[in-house]
């Protein structure tokens, strides 16, 4: 009251909002501590000026334990996020939830289309002799079918996606012979096709796909500056507004 009585403007334009905005850091912060299970952030950035807050649960199983003693308790096994408290939302903002947004947007899908058929056509001229595709979690908008059935329109195409969901997405933008195949696929050994694609949001292990080619001709989208130059034939940015490329990799 005194400070409003004293200073009005600055108690309403300044006290006021920045007050709030901490308590609205306060609850976000709480609140995904605890989202999805309690979890730990080990990282020094986050633990060296917030007196090991990161360690969470070890937090909770050892409540009295000062917090310069937490790190020698790490629980094994203990769900872990890269990112202190306070940003963890943007864990929210994954490839799905942008992948999504494509499917209300022509314009972003025109975008998508043009920006990976460029892509593509860059590579292709590296190929021959392509009857069989298979794509690996291509479903929802499936950019790479709709194009690979364009430029090799003499091979069988085929989608393999574990979610159901976008499998049935997938078919609203289908046309011809591109099937659709509901399971999931973890290509580190050979498969029967002549050219396989890789998603961005491949969650198995793509470093093993790289070593360890699971067919002929392998096309791996990667992010932007994932050149993998000792693996790669060629590679070619898809678009820098998506922070994205396409890698080449032959056995």
């Amino acid at each position: 009251m005194l400070l409003f009585a004293h200073s009005p403007q600055f108690f309403l334009g300044v006290y006021l909002p920045g007050y709030a905005a901490g308590l609205a850091l306060c609850y976000i912060h709480g609140y995904f501590e605890h989202a999805r299970g309690t979890k730990s952030n080990y990282g020094i950035l986050y633990n060296a000026p917030f007196f090991n807050d990161g360690y969470h649960v070890e937090h909770h199983l050892w409540p009295t334990e000062h917090w310069r003693r937490l790190p020698d308790h790490i629980v094994r096994g203990a769900s872990t996020s890269h990112w202190p408290p306070v940003l963890r939302w943007i864990e929210a903002l994954n490839l799905e939830m942008l992948e999504r947004l494509a499917l209300r947007s022509s314009v972003l899908q025109r975008f998508l289309l043009t920006t990976h058929e460029r892509a593509l056509r860059q590579l292709l001229t590296k190929l021959r002799h392509v009857r069989t595709v298979q794509i690996v979690g291509g479903g929802m908008f499936p950019r790479t079918a709709i194009l690979l059935q364009q430029l090799l329109p003499e091979a069988g195409i085929t989608i393999i996606d574990a979610n159901a969901e976008s499998i049935r997405m997938a078919k609203a933008f289908i046309t011809g012979d591109i099937k659709l195949v509901h399971e999931s696929c973890e290509p580190i050994h050979s498969v029967n096709a002549d050219l396989i694609v890789i998603p961005l949001s491949f969650i198995g292990d793509r470093d093993a796909v790289y070593k360890h080619p699971p067919a002929a001709t392998v096309l791996i989208h990667d992010w932007i500056w994932a050149k993998r130059t000792a693996f790669c034939r060629k590679g070619v940015v898809v678009s820098p507004w998506l922070l994205k490329r396409l890698n080449l990799i032959q056995r």
